[in-house]
């Protein structure tokens, strides 16, 4: 019978430190960064947050909703962009571009880009002949009856997503491509689909499939920009045909309505 050994901490608080002694430093340091970055955004740059914190002594303003989408946006981009910039250049000693801050293979990049869009638009089309689907977008509804509402909150839009694809396809899928190879692909887009929980389903399950996808894209060209824009060009697209659904209340799929919309619209 083996004799069980005496619990000593010391030895204990010993041996994990040597645990983390031997551990890559720069993995070590792209984890911790995430957790804290993403706590950051959560407590502190959300709406969430805003609601709670801010929300109250500026309820009533004509912009309120306007402003607190900005203020989400705006946070995000200095939580997930600037201070991820800080910890690659500051801390790691590492270049930028090392992390897909650059163009790339652009000519591959921007035919899988197009591949994305073409085969998305006609699926946003057909997904916003449900009057459900087109009450849920833009996120935020008064943009929808008021053009310079819409592109300012659009605007904003491209900002957050822009930060948003650079922590996790950018600052953590290059981070880790070097210790974990095509499996970074994988480990960047857990999170990202945790993230969406609360969304409607099928964006959800969307998420899976595109955040393995745009992740392949982003260390196939060397760049998370068309991830950028990818994302983007749906949510826009996805924004601006709900608006203009609910602008004309036509929601059919065919050439008749889309022809109506336009002439409509324009």
């Amino acid at each position: 019978m083996m004799k069980k050994e005496k619990f000593n901490i010391k030895q204990e608080i010993k041996h994990l430190v040597e645990i983390i002694q031997n551990m890559d430093r720069k993995v070590l340091i792209i984890f911790l960064a995430i957790a804290v970055l993403q706590s950051v955004s959560w407590y502190l740059t959300s709406r969430r947050f805003f609601r709670i914190n801010i929300f109250p002594a500026y309820q009533d303003s004509p912009d309120i909703f306007l402003i607190e989408y900005l203020y989400w946006f705006i946070g995000d981009f200095f939580t997930y962009f600037i201070l991820s910039i800080v910890v690659i250049k500051y801390i790691l000693k590492e270049k930028l571009t090392d992390y897909g801050l650059t163009f790339g293979d652009y000519k591959t990049g921007i035919r899988f880009t197009l591949i994305f869009l073409i085969v998305m638009l006609p699926l946003v089309w057909f997904a916003s002949s449900s009057s459900d689907f087109v009450a849920k977008y833009p996120h935020l509804l008064t943009a929808r009856s008021n053009w310079s509402e819409f592109l300012i909150y659009e605007s904003g839009m491209l900002i957050y997503m822009f930060s948003w694809e650079f922590i996790w396809r950018g600052f953590m899928l290059f981070g880790l491509k070097e210790k974990f190879g095509y499996y970074a692909v994988l480990m960047q887009m857990v999170p990202f689909v945790i993230l969406h929980n609360g969304k409607p389903a099928p964006e959800t399950f969307s998420a899976i499939i595109g955040g393995i996808a745009v992740g392949i894209l982003a260390l196939r060209t060397n760049s998370f920009i068309y991830g950028v824009i990818i994302h983007m060009g749906i949510m826009l697209s996805i924004d601006f045909i709900c608006t203009i659904r609910f602008r004309v209340e036509d929601y059919g799929v065919g050439f008749d309505s889309l022809f109506n919309i336009l002439s409509k619209i324009f």
